[in-house]
C-alpha cells in the first residue's frame, strides 16, 4: 500500500504541472482542415509545446521561490484549489519524486498527451499526463488532475465528486 500511496504521489505530482496541444493526419485529415481553415480563418493557431517547455514549466511548481499563483496558472481548475499544488508537490519531495517529459502527442485542436519518465526513490515508471491549451497557456487538464487526486485517496474542491 505504501509502494501504491509513493507511486500516486509521484503521478500526482505529474498532475500538478505541465501544459501541450494540436493536432496532424493524413491526406483526409488535411482536406477536413482546408476546409475548415477557409471558414474559419480568424482562428488563431495553437502550438504544441515542446518536451523542454513542459519540463521547464514543471521546474517551476516545484521551484518553491516562485509564487503559488504563478503555479496555480499550469493545471486546469487549480484556482479552486491552489492548496492542492503545495500537497501535490510536498508529498513529490517526501517520496524522492521527480518527471520528466520525454514526448508530446497532439490528441486534438488544443489537446496533447504527454509522455513522461515519473521517478519514484529511484525506480522509473513510464506515465502519460494530458494536457489543454486555455487562456493562451498549456496546463495539465483538470480531469487528469482530478483522477490522480481521487487516486492518491485525497480532496479537492477542484475536483468534483464523482
Amino acid at each position: 500500500m505504501k509502494l501504491r500511496k509513493m507511486t500516486i504521489a509521484g503521478v500526482a505530482l505529474a498532475a500538478a504541472l505541465t501544459i501541450s496541444a494540436c493536432s496532424n493526419g493524413g491526406a483526409e485529415t488535411t482536406e477536413r482542415t482546408t476546409a475548415m481553415q477557409t471558414t474559419t480563418a480568424a482562428a488563431p493557431e495553437v502550438v504544441p509545446p515542446t518536451p523542454a517547455d513542459l519540463n521547464a514549466n514543471l521546474a517551476k511548481v516545484f521551484d518553491e521561490s516562485i509564487p503559488l499563483e504563478e503555479k496555480v496558472s499550469l493545471v486546469q481548475g487549480a484556482e479552486q484549489d491552489p492548496e492542492l499544488i503545495n500537497q501535490v508537490v510536498g508529498a513529490a519531495k517526501q517520496n524522492n519524486a521527480t518527471i520528466e517529459v520525454i514526448d508530446v502527442t497532439p490528441t486534438g485542436p488544443e489537446t496533447v498527451t504527454a509522455g513522461v519518465n515519473l521517478v519514484i526513490n529511484g525506480q522509473t515508471n513510464p506515465a502519460t499526463v494530458d494536457f489543454v491549451a486555455e487562456d493562451g497557456q498549456w496546463k495539465m487538464s483538470q480531469q487528469y488532475a482530478c483522477q490522480l487526486v481521487q487516486l492518491a485517496e485525497l480532496t479537492s474542491p477542484a475536483c468534483p465528486a464523482a
